[in-house]
């Protein structure tokens, strides 16, 4: 496999990865690229081990170049959080007497991904044994949020979170039991993804609460994520945790979200971060969704179990044979909360087991009212100095809104929300029941776009693809409106009776011209496709609708106007409304000069 002369500077999304090999770079290209980025990164906490260039290039020229189109992670590098085996690679958890034996075979979900073509690059950092909300507890560094050094990066994905958000690689993966692959997601301007608990096998990966535990992924959108999430995901007979997926659909178009009351809006004090979730809520609403307050209460005190009991007990089951061999060896807050942990007998496990139902019930009748939750990823974010100084209380503060999803059995899409006068990212989270990931990933993906569409370091913009279809056929479309159904235009009503959302207003690719055509009403453009012609690009609105209102919107669409596929100025294809060339042909009106329908119609007007 020879190298390719394609620039491959931008390694941060599955989009600019897809990009450089269409452009005709090799996967050589791509991993120099990713292991520059790597040697230039001012925060080298974030990888624990990085797997030499000879290795990752004999892994890529595996690759046959012929199943590019078929393999959807082909040539994709990706990071691995270090509690996560990866065969050749010793699995620490950030502990170093672990450092010795190197895994013999690969997690499942490594494997999974392998399979599909992804190439992992190497391990990263964690909160010890993954006990942690916040970044700080591990012997090889602590890895800081990008946009401020003095702050965490979140924990206990830590490593994984800032790799992404500093464009080393397009994914990665964490593991989330209380958090931990969503904190890190808002501190560093990310999605995490966390499925649920089963979806993805957790064989290979060693257990922090193994009855909780779930394998998360962070990428740059939650389409990439989710894709990433689809890939890895497959029941495995040989974890005991495991679930097949049993898919449940939500409203996507028009989903009723539960948020918090002024009571339960508890931020420690940072004004800033509640500012943010009362925009984030009112953003949301303005999107077609419906809010209502909920009470919190059943999940606040969910949460408080997860550290409190029968789950604290479970760690301990996962490591006391390290505690009693090498309790020198650990954080010391690590080893803090596993001693505790001995305190709790069995009679106090099954108390908290039927506390925990009681919970559950309670919970029943929240979901019986509302379709998803609304909540701030986290209340605050803190210092570093400030976390080592009082280690155990601020990181039970961090999973205020984190701890109860999954002993309440939800899937959970983090996304970002916003920034601070400071400049720190602040995120929200939408959760709910089990077996709803399809449909939840398409509800985040439109609060990610309607909030702050970037991500990252740079917060550059959103890669164009959106999450595929939902579950339980209750899938999407995405169109294109170019005249009449804009907002504010005569047929716009077409759309919102049929709970359209809006996904972005943007343009098309340079091609194409628009016309004014002669004798329709209410007055209409049409949309022409012209390979070659280098116009302005038109602009136009991407709404999305369920695949059945599309039906019937398509229905009513009368001639000489057709849905067609149109591609959009980021190379995105999406349905669109076009128009056939018979009607430009006589008494229709070039206006390709004005841009757009509106600007026309403004023109009319002056």
């Amino acid at each position: 496999m020879t190298s390719g002369a394609a620039d491959v500077s931008d390694v941060s999304t599955l989009a600019a990865v897809r990009a450089a090999y269409a452009r005709g770079a090799a996967p050589e290209d791509v991993i120099d690229a990713v292991l520059a980025r790597i040697e230039a990164c001012p925060d080298p906490a974030a990888w624990i081990r990085v797997r030499p260039r000879a290795a990752l290039l004999a892994e890529a020229h595996l690759l046959d170049p012929a199943r590019r189109a078929e393999l959807p992670l082909w040539g994709v590098p990706f990071a691995v959080k270090d509690n996560i085996d990866c065969a050749g690679l010793p699995t620490t958890c950030a502990f170093r007497p672990r450092e010795a034996s190197a895994a013999t075979r690969d997690a499942v979900v490594v494997a999974r991904l392998r399979a599909a073509g992804a190439i992992p690059v190497g391990k990263t950092n964690l909160d010890q044994f993954a006990t942690g909300l916040v970044g700080v507890r591990s012997p090889y560094g602590i890895p800081r949020c990008v946009f401020d050094a003095d702050y965490v990066s979140g924990g206990s994905s830590s490593g994984s979170a800032v790799a992404v958000a500093r464009g080393h690689v397009p994914f990665s993966l964490g593991t989330d039991t209380a958090g931990s692959g969503r904190v890190p997601a808002a501190f560093n301007h990310l999605v995490g993804v966390k499925p649920t608990r089963g979806l993805l096998s957790t064989s290979g990966v060693v257990p922090a609460s193994r009855s909780l535990d779930c394998v998360s992924v962070f990428a740059a959108s939650t389409a990439e994520a989710d894709l990433v999430r689809r890939v890895a995901q497959g029941f495995d007979a040989d974890d005991p945790y495991a679930r097949p997926m049993d898919a449940r659909s939500l409203p996507i178009a028009r989903a009723t979200l539960g948020v918090l009351s002024a009571a339960d809006r508890e931020f420690f004090g940072d004004g800033h971060a509640a500012n943010l979730y009362a925009r984030a809520v009112e953003a949301t609403a303005g999107l077609g969704h419906a809010v209502r307050e909920i009470d919190f209460a059943p999940f606040r005190e969910a949460a408080r179990l997860l550290y409190g009991g029968a789950w604290v007990a479970e760690r301990l089951a996962a490591l006391e044979e390290v505690l009693d061999a090498h309790a020198d060896a650990l954080e010391p807050v690590i080893r803090t909360i596993l001693l505790d942990a001995r305190r709790h007998g069995g009679a106090a496990a099954f108390r908290a087991c039927h506390a925990l139902a009681a919970l559950r019930r309670r919970a029943d009748a929240v979901w019986a009212d509302v379709d998803a939750l609304l909540l701030p990823t986290a209340p605050t974010i803190y210092r570093v100095a400030d976390v080592l100084a009082e280690p155990l209380a601020l990181n039970a503060n961090l999973g205020t809104y984190t701890n109860f999803v999954n002993l309440l059995d939800c899937c959970a899409v983090a996304v970002p929300a916003g920034f601070t006068p400071r400049g720190l990212p602040f995120g929200v989270t939408v959760a709910a029941p089990a077996f709803r990931d399809d449909d939840l990933a398409i509800l985040a993906d439109g609060l990610h776009r309607a909030l702050e569409p970037s991500f990252g370091l740079e917060r550059a913009p959103l890669p164009g693809e959106s999450p595929r279809g939902g579950a339980g056929g209750s899938g999407t479309v995405d169109l294109a409106v170019v005249g009449a159904h804009l907002r504010g235009e005569p047929l716009h009503h077409q759309l919102t009776e049929r709970g359209a959302m809006l996904v972005t207003a943007t343009t098309t690719a340079p091609e194409y011209r628009l016309f004014a055509l002669a004798g329709t009403v209410p007055a209409k453009p049409g949309l022409v496709r012209e390979p070659g012609f280098a116009g302005p690009g038109i602009a136009v609105e991407v709404w999305r609708l369920s695949s059945s209102k599309f039906g019937e919107l398509v229905a009513e669409v009368p001639p000489p106007l057709a849905i067609g596929s149109v591609v959009l100025a980021d190379g995105r294809v999406v349905k669109g409304f076009v128009c056939e060339p018979f009607a430009v042909t006589g008494g229709a009106l070039d206006i390709t000069a004005h841009g757009g329908w509106r600007a026309y119609r403004r023109s009319l007007d002056a």
